[in-house]
């Protein structure tokens, strides 16, 4: 029987689709950890922000802190789904224009 394709494991696992790292997880060096743990209440590990490798690269120390300190702030598996949250913010602009910019009358 052949394995089928897709599937979370070459979803997370290394190629062309996954290489996910947990964000939260660093190690020396710059590196990460791979994504997820074994159990919640057997690991050590707090709840994993879980990026792609190249999003990880690309992001600053303080994207990366931001992003794993909003998502554990939230309640995690509630009704049995996962918590998920943005991982870079946009930021927000004012609907209000400046006032040198309105219109003089």
């Amino acid at each position: 029987m052949a394995k089928p394709k897709g599937g979370l494991t070459a979803w997370f696992g290394k190629g062309p689709k996954g290489d996910w790292v947990d964000i939260g997880a660093p190690k020396k060096k710059g590196k990460f950890q791979a994504c997820g743990r074994k159990s919640a209440k057997g690991s050590k590990r707090k709840y994993p922000k879980c990026v792609p490798r190249s999003k990880a690269r690309s992001m600053s120390a303080s994207q990366i802190k931001s992003a794993v300190s909003r998502k554990r702030s939230k309640a995690q598996g509630v009704g049995g789904k996962p918590t998920n949250v943005k991982t870079i913010l946009k930021k927000k602009t004012s609907g209000r224009k400046s006032r040198n910019n309105k219109k003089k009358n």
